[in-house]
């Protein structure tokens, strides 16, 4: 049996711990207690912790003089913290509209999973997501708990051009697109909410940890919300979540 987390230099500059290859909400529980560890510890220091599923990476301002110095430092701080439940998480209530404009794969993804697009619909804003980590693009959540009944490939070729918002599937995952990019996800609809903004602090309110709940709105909602997000009066409906 591996032992973890196994930390390793990545180069000059970064360092990666990693953990158990799974993906569930005890390790995620782990993963964040220990970034904020280190972000404590490194409070004086310019660093950037990020997390993946499964993975902590240390990134580092400047070059590491003494790797093994680092990482032995590194491997106290894990021994000798004393895990506990994270708090502060909120949940967070977004609008998507799932109009037949918005929603390219419906069709396709109603083909072969042998669903309505009402029973689609109806599975996609049933659960209470967990927000596992932020990448591939600023502000892009990684959202687990999609039902196994809508889990689909990603597509064989992907767009050139997804737009902003727009709500995916690939796999077990759903996300939001923040902005307009290529990508290969199912598109069954879109949120006109923003999740990135870099001249606020911090750029993206919702963080991993974080739950998200989505709720379906007509094409009239969708056009009264955009048009509220764009004058910066949408108030994003949250609460704290006590799971």
């Amino acid at each position: 049996m591996a032992e973890f987390p196994k930390i390793s230099a990545m180069g000059e500059r970064a360092i990666l711990v990693q953990f158990e290859p799974v993906i569930d909400e005890n390790l995620l529980e782990k993963l964040l207690f220990y970034k904020n560890k280190l972000e404590e510890f490194y409070d004086e220091v310019k660093v950037e912790v990020t997390n993946t599923y499964n993975s902590l990476l240390i990134s580092y301002m400047f070059t590491i003089e003494d790797v093994y110095g680092e990482v032995s430092a590194l491997k106290r701080l894990f021994s000798e913290a004393k895990i506990t439940k994270l708090s502060n998480r909120q949940i967070f209530h977004l609008p998507v509209c799932y109009d037949e404009e918005f929603g390219w794969d419906l069709e396709e993804i109603s083909s072969q999973k042998k669903l309505s697009k009402i029973q689609i619909i109806e599975l996609h804003t049933a659960p209470v997501y967990t927000v596992y980590f932020i990448g591939f693009l600023p502000g892009f959540l990684y959202l687990g708990g999609l039902d196994k009944k809508l889990q689909i490939s990603r597509k064989k070729e992907p767009r050139l051009k997804i737009e902003k918002g727009a709500v995916g599937i690939g796999e077990n995952q759903t996300g939001i697109y923040p902005k307009s990019s290529p990508g290969g996800w199912q598109i069954l609809g879109n949120c006109p909410v923003n999740f990135f903004d870099k001249n606020l602090n911090p750029p993206c309110e919702i963080s991993p940890g974080d739950k998200v709940k989505f709720y379906s709105v007509s094409k009239v909602e969708f056009v009264e919300i955009s048009q509220q997000v764009s004058e910066g009066k949408f108030q994003l409906k949250k609460e704290n979540y006590e799971g």
